[in-house]
């Protein structure tokens, strides 16, 4: 016979935990690379990605 694998859920408390404040927008942003090059805009560009819910923004200098 097969062995039976319990299935378990996460629970939602689990599954969102940490990304209470980046839904009211207190986002923890860390630079990934510094003063990139982006051709379209023609400058130089900080890419930024929060630590809690990896959503990525991107500032020009």
């Amino acid at each position: 016979m097969a062995d039976i694998l319990p299935f378990k859920r996460p629970k939602l408390s689990e599954k969102h935990k940490g990304k209470g404040l980046c839904r009211e927008g207190f986002h923890k942003w860390e630079v990934l690379n510094e003063q990139s090059f982006d051709v379209k805009q023609g400058r130089l560009v900080t890419r930024y990605r929060c630590k809690r819910c990896g959503a990525t923004k991107i500032k020009a200098l």
